[in-house]
């Protein structure tokens, strides 16, 4: 079933709701933390005559943005647009794209900002002659109120802007593709530890002339402060200081930059460090035609100032250097002493004589042994640059003008030598080489310190003739040194041999002193005994001329005593030798006679004495009293010398008392 509504009630109905409506219109309310942009639907100064932003109160996009707050409109004339407020995080960088403003000029890349990069105030913007299309100035950190019907802003994380098209879109998506493709919303920032510069390439600006590479330097810390453009973070500034596009001579060193990376992009390259012991020679390929500073006797080239085209006639001392690398050359040339190896299987430090391989020569003999060189080679640094204007650099020098000057040198030399002179005169042959060759290497700016000739070694297949000639020299050498050393052995056996006397006669020589001495000391004992012998043999003669006289006296009166005595004894004697004579006689008559008692006797006495006195028993002097040719013992010696003394030829006399007498002298003698 259907109600039937008064028509009354629905009109009551309609209009309110058209009240409603209508004040919806009227009435609009704009967060804080919005931006509402104001699209005027019609009007009575029509419409915007050309462009996007509506100036004069047109119809179209207002250049005013409405901040937070209720706001009132006339119904239906006001289209609102509510927008967040764009937000650069902290060292980003935001890009604007303007859509409405003044056309690019025929050189340009980017939207000029020169009188107002105030991109708050739209109004302001175009009518100071902002630009469309993408800006040269970028934003930095912070919130920003910006009517996004005139600019698109660009971030890392989402794009700012009204959609007014279907494509605008993936326009913006891939401008911001491009910007992220060059790091474009970082800053560029170049560490310390990094030892690294910024190359940059500017893409806007005037382009280069036809006799320039390179973008020469602008706005220097000379430069007034109107055109200075704070290393290529100020666009308008270095446009207006007569930048041009393209590759720059000037770098960028440490520190950040907050660079618009669709005006410039920056290349991180290393600097260029020159080590101790070298220097850097420039080659400019920028800047002013020089003056040559070489003199009118080099004839090799120019050399000219810092700062201008050409060979810089200053080399770079050792250190680091922001060096544009796109904009010259340096070429890195050793000034300590370096060493060139004609040696396949060496190499120097340098690696300069990596091509360099032994001399092939032909000796005198018709060997072909190959010769191994070191050469000594030190550049002044102040006469680096002639060399390079010269030779290019120093690989070349030696590839293209010392292997072949000394090769040949000494292939000249090995023609004029046998193989043996070649290997026993090498010391001369060095040396003669060092002073030729000296001069050969001034004409070059070169110092020659020394050459130094390797042992020739065997080349193709005349290795076995050189080995035996090898081994002939050294069988020589041994045979001379077996000579030498036999001569040092002679030698040194002589000098052993005084050695050996000097040690004996200094080990000797306290007995030689001791006997020295001894005979001294047995001289002076000597005379000293005899002298004392002289006083006692005076002294003997004295007491025995005094005991001979004490004897004669004492034997006269024994004589005489002896003579009375004897006379009685005799008398006494006789009266009993006749008693007794008899028994005598029979007792002599049984031991075998007068003669055979003496002789006992006496031998008797004789053993006596000999025992007493130590004599040998068996004579050394033989007494001979015979007849020649028959012996005689002692005994017959000493009773024959008794019996001629005393004449004792009668020892059978007549009485016993002569008898008695004659025993009592021999005892006595």
């Amino acid at each position: 079933m259907y109600q039937i509504v008064p028509v009354g009630a629905a009109a009551a109905v309609a209009l309110v709701l058209l009240v409603l409506f209508t004040a919806a219109r009227m009435i609009r309310y704009v967060g804080n933390n919005r931006v509402a942009i104001v699209e005027k639907m019609w009007s009575r100064n029509g419409s915007v005559p050309g462009g996007l932003i509506a100036l004069q109160r047109e119809a179209g996009f207002q250049p005013e943005v409405l901040r937070g707050g209720y706001h009132f409109f006339v119904p239906f004339q006001y289209r609102i647009h509510l927008q967040p407020l764009v937000t650069i995080p902290q060292g980003q960088i935001g890009y604007v794209f303007a859509r409405d403003g003044r056309p690019l000029g025929p050189t340009q890349t980017l939207a000029s900002n020169v009188r107002s990069a105030d991109f708050l105030d739209v109004r302001r913007f175009l009518e100071d002659g902002g630009q469309k299309g993408p800006q040269r100035t970028i934003l930095r950190e912070g919130t920003y109120a910006i009517n996004l019907a005139q600019f698109v802003i660009i971030t890392s994380d989402r794009i700012h802007g009204l959609m007014l098209e279907a494509n605008d879109a993936g326009l913006f998506a891939e401008m911001k593709t491009v910007i992220a493709s060059r790091d474009g919303f970082q800053a560029v920032v170049l560490k310390d530890a990094d030892d690294l510069i910024g190359i940059v390439t500017v893409h806007d600006g005037p382009a280069l002339t036809a006799d320039q590479i390179i973008a020469p330097q602008v706005g220097t810390d000379q430069d007034d402060a109107a055109t200075f453009h704070n290393s290529f973070q100020d666009p308008e500034r270095f446009i207006a200081a007569g930048g041009r596009r393209g590759r720059q001579l000037q770098v960028l060193v440490e520190g950040s930059y907050f660079i618009n990376r669709l005006f410039a992009t920056v290349e991180k390259v290393g600097k260029t460090t020159i080590e101790v012991g070298h220097v850097g020679v420039v080659i400019s390929y920028t800047g002013d035609a020089g003056l040559d500073t070489s003199g009118v006797d080099y004839r090799h080239g120019e050399l000219v100032d810092r700062g201008t085209r050409g060979v810089w006639s200053d080399p770079l001392l050792p250190g680091k250097y922001a060096f544009n690398t796109y904009a010259g050359k340096i070429v890195v040339v050793p000034t300590t002493n370096f060493i060139l190896k004609w040696d396949h299987a060496t190499t120097g430090q340098h690696k300069l004589d990596e091509n360099l391989s032994e001399v092939s020569l032909i000796t005198r003999d018709a060997f072909e042994p190959t010769l191994p060189l070191s050469v000594v080679v030190h550049i002044d640094y102040r006469k680096a640059p002639l060399v390079i204007q010269r030779f290019g650099d120093i690989k070349k020098l030696v590839e293209q003008t010392l292997d072949p000057m000394v090769s040949a040198y000494f292939k000249n030399v090995a023609q004029k030598k046998t193989l043996i002179q070649l290997l026993q005169e090498r010391s001369d042959i060095q040396e003669q080489a060092g002073d030729e060759m000296r001069a050969k290497f001034s004409h070059y700016n070169l110092e020659l310190q020394e050459v130094l000739i390797g042992t020739p070694r065997a080349g193709g297949n005349g290795g076995e003739q050189i080995e035996q000639v090898l081994n002939q020299l050294r069988q020589r050498q041994i045979a001379e040194e077996r000579v030498a050393t036999f001569e040092k052995q002679k030698v040194a056996a002589e000098g052993e041999k005084s050695l050996r006397e000097a040690e004996a006669r200094a080990h000797q020589q306290t007995a030689i002193t001791e006997s020295e001495l001894s005979i001294l000391v047995q001289e002076n004992q000597g005379k000293a005994a005899a002298k004392r012998a002289t006083q006692e043999a005076e002294q003997t003669r004295t007491v025995a001329r005094a005991e001979g006289d004490r004897i004669r006296i004492i034997g006269e009166g024994e004589a005489a005593k002896t003579v009375a005595l004897a006379a009685a004894e005799a008398e006494r004697i006789a009266k009993v030798g006749v008693a007794t004579a008899d028994t005598i006689e029979r007792q002599v008559a049984a031991s075998g006679g007068a003669q055979f008692q003496l002789t006992r006797q006496i031998v008797e006495r004789v053993a006596e004495a000999l025992e007493r006195s130590g004599v040998d028993i068996v004579p050394r002097v033989q007494i001979s009293t015979g007849e020649q040719g028959q012996g005689g013992t002692l005994v017959d010696a000493l009773m024959g010398l008794v019996l001629a003394d005393k004449g004792m030829a009668s020892l059978t006399g007549p009485t016993a008392a002569n008898d008695e007498t004659r025993e009592r002298r021999i005892a006595a003698e």
